[in-house]
């Protein structure tokens, strides 16, 4: 429902119980962006709270990918062998109507007085990481981790940096897009003195996000030699079109920002006005093949409910036959056979 179809009275009553239930907050920036003219405004759609997110459908969960079920201590997610996630806080600059950790974030962690680890958490957190050496890759998420200060920032970083068996250091963010002016020198310097690699993954989902603000962030991190990833979640009503997809993977690629994930909708709480159906995800996947640059292709993935793990879930292009060849479709849906000459 746009806001401008909302009952006057019953508008604000419900907001209020949608305030009650999810954190909400919207930085000066992101409202510098909306249009308040656009009724379907989608950089309002991702974070305005709207009434539709008292609904709750019986598929939906408060834990949608299954994150405590692999939390052998707080702060740390240990779902794949060779990573694990380090929550190093519980806040974030904006709140995503459409997160799957939106029981976990906001409100929640501030009324039992906390807004991230502790620090004897943290020392737990980064004792479990040094104990396990098939531990490869630690991703900083939270909560969004470049909301903390570049002091104590630069603390995690040095300490991850004392690990051995680490080799990279992700950090998963929306900052740059949507309070670039914490991307500063002091920011900047405590990711670029560490040993390790650091890949930075930016969440942008709509083209307009690529201000010259939140431009001259990112140009920054690059230019400091911190490589950029781009992740994406399908949304109904903000780019769940061929065009939208496109403008925003092209803001990215002029950015020097790779277009890696884009998620299907995680199935949160009071989040079903975001969804898209699979089928439909796939059927954008295949309009972008062939039309745009393979650098503008991500990998679209499904977590699967219940801590199951990302799978890539994009149209498959390649089908076995009886006879053992192959029917493989091109970009523009035409069939053709192809015997594999690698067979006997």
């Amino acid at each position: 429902m746009g806001a401008a179809e909302r009952d006057k009275d019953g508008s604000i009553a419900a907001l209020k119980q949608v305030a009650a239930q999810f954190a909400v907050a919207v930085t000066p920036h992101v409202q510098s962006l909306i249009d308040p003219a656009d009724a379907k405004d989608p950089i309002a759609r991702q974070f305005l709270p709207d009434a539709a997110e008292l609904v709750t459908l019986p598929h939906e969960r408060q834990d949608p990918i299954g994150d405590t079920a692999h939390s052998p201590v707080a702060g740390i997610v240990h779902r794949y062998p060779d990573r694990a996630l380090l929550k190093l806080v519980n806040v974030c600059p904006v709140y995503c109507r459409f997160c799957f950790r939106r029981e976990m974030v906001g409100p929640s962690s501030i009324k039992n007085g906390s807004k991230g680890l502790s620090a004897e958490q943290l020392d737990a957190a980064i004792d479990y990481i040094a104990q396990h050496p098939a531990i490869w890759e630690v991703i900083l998420t939270g909560g969004d981790p470049l909301i903390v200060s570049p002091r104590r920032l630069k603390e995690v970083m040095t300490r991850l940096n004392a690990i051995p068996h680490l080799g990279v250091i992700r950090i998963h963010s929306r900052v740059p897009v949507v309070d670039p002016a914490r991307i500063n020198d002091e920011l900047v310097a405590a990711l670029q003195g560490s040993e390790k690699a650091v890949w930075l993954l930016l969440h942008a989902n709509h083209a307009r996000e690529f201000v010259p603000e939140s431009v001259a962030a990112i140009r920054k991190l690059v230019e400091a030699g911190v490589p950029m990833l781009g992740q994406s979640v399908l949304l109904k009503g903000v780019n769940d079109s061929p065009a939208a997809l496109a403008d925003l993977f092209k803001a990215m690629v002029a950015n020097r920002i790779k277009p890696h994930y884009l998620h299907h909708g995680d199935l949160a709480r009071g989040t079903s006005h975001f969804r898209v159906s699979l089928a439909e995800g796939q059927t954008l996947m295949r309009r972008l093949r062939g039309h745009y640059s393979g650098l503008l292709q991500p990998t679209y993935i499904l977590d699967i409910p219940g801590g199951h793990g990302k799978v890539p879930v994009g149209p498959v292009y390649a089908e076995p036959q009886d006879d053992g060849s192959w029917a493989v479709s091109d970009p523009w849906g035409c069939s053709h056979d192809y015997s594999d000459p690698a067979v006997d």
